[in-house]
């Protein structure tokens, strides 16, 4: 296997694969330069080909039956020269599988053991099932996002699950990580997409303290209420973003478009922000979304066309800045890591195998000897294979 580069280089990671946010976790921590075992239900005989599922990118699939007692003792042995594991599984099903944070840490006590939910590892709702949407719902995230008098709009799963849930667990167990530097003793990371998506909403909350924001959908500052910050359709049925927030943004916004501010509301007229949306909706109705990018390619009014994802990844600023990777055979996109760093930059590591494709090489570079490899699959660690 080839040395991880990146800002994580020689941190070593035990994931035990799950759906959603574990998986963005995990390979985020893979693609700034962790090494990350992937530990998941398949096949050591599984042949090493590339799959569709990036987000188990940049590290090796190993296949382990949890269920099987060597599966049980190989995870924990895995656990003995980890610096963190991360898992995703109903509160209380790591502990029934012998794999918790107590038998984890009985064998490495420096081990942070980072847990991701929905309900969080406690609470009445704890067992319950859900998703992305549910537990958006629940935060306060789901109900601002949306036109006014319509119903909410979810926002794909971005904001529970890798907003609120990934993101928050990447954060929580570098944050435990730099504090067992001090201590020198690990400790378990509770990170839920409830909580986490309701963190997201901080600053929504310090502005309804404040009487600045309505909980009514669609028709605030940056919900789409404004004229000034929404999208707008153009002649050929697309669409821009503008987000001319600041007055020297709405000047620049209303020359572009040819219009004078002394024949328009005044832009913070509340009462009359229906009227300066009309406006400017027929303005941009009379180009296309591409001839409006060009008319504001040259003013900070910010402006910006409506991509789609396929529209993104080739677009010329995305390519000059490197955004996507565009390579294999299934894709071919998908977005370059990130954040960037100036010393030790981070890296898609290998393609996503088939599960269970890179058990025995993985195993190996843990320091897992052939002996060790045999007696385990003798023993039903790696389930049928």
């Amino acid at each position: 296997m080839a040395t991880p580069s990146g800002p994580l280089a020689g941190l070593r990671v035990v994931e035990l694969a799950g759906v959603g946010p574990g998986p963005f976790a995990a390979m985020m921590l893979a693609d700034l330069g962790a090494d990350v075992l992937r530990i998941e239900r398949g096949s050591a005989a599984a042949k090493d080909v590339e799959t569709w599922d990036l987000l188990a990118r940049s590290r090796p699939s190993v296949a382990v039956d949890l269920k099987a007692v060597a599966g049980r003792e190989l995870v924990l042995r895995l656990c003995e020269s980890a610096d963190a594991l991360i898992e995703g599984f109903r509160p209380g099903v790591a502990e029934r599988l012998g794999v918790g944070p107590d038998a984890a840490r009985a064998r490495n006590p420096r081990l942070v053991y980072g847990r991701i939910t929905g309900w969080g590892q406690d609470g009445p709702l704890a067992q319950r099932a859900g998703h992305d949407i549910n537990y958006i719902a629940m935060s306060g995230a789901l109900w601002p996002i949306g036109r006014a008098g319509e119903a909410p709009v979810p926002p794909l799963n971005l904001v529970g699950d890798f907003g609120g849930g990934g993101m928050f667990l990447v954060a929580g167990v570098l944050a435990a990580l730099i504090e067992r530097g001090h201590s020198g003793e690990g400790q378990v990371v509770d990170a839920a997409m409830l909580d986490g998506s309701a963190a997201l909403l901080t600053m929504t909350h310090a502005l309804l303290n404040l009487g600045y924001w309505t909980e009514e959908r669609g028709a605030n500052l940056l919900d789409g209420g404004a004229p000034f910050y929404t999208v707008y359709a153009t002649s050929d049925d697309r669409f821009v973003a503008v987000g001319a927030l600041e007055p020297q943004f709405y000047g620049e916004l209303l020359d572009g478009l040819g219009l004078r501010a002394a024949d328009l509301p005044a832009q913070m007229d509340r009462e009359r922000w229906p009227e300066l949306r009309q406006r400017l909706a027929a303005v941009f109705a009379t180009r296309t979304r591409d001839a409006w990018e060009e008319v504001f390619s040259g003013r900070d009014a910010c402006v910006s066309p409506v991509l789609s994802p396929r529209e993104a990844a080739v677009h010329p600023v995305n390519v000059q800045r490197n955004v996507f990777r565009a390579d294999g055979p299934l894709g071919p996109y998908q977005p370059n890591p990130a954040p960037r760093f100036s010393r030790t930059p981070a890296a898609i590591g290998r393609p996503p195998g088939l599960a269970g494709s890179q058990t025995r090489e993985g195993l190996r570079s843990w320091g897992v000897s052939d002996e060790d490899l045999d007696a385990f699959a003798r023993a039903g660690a790696f389930g049928d294979s």
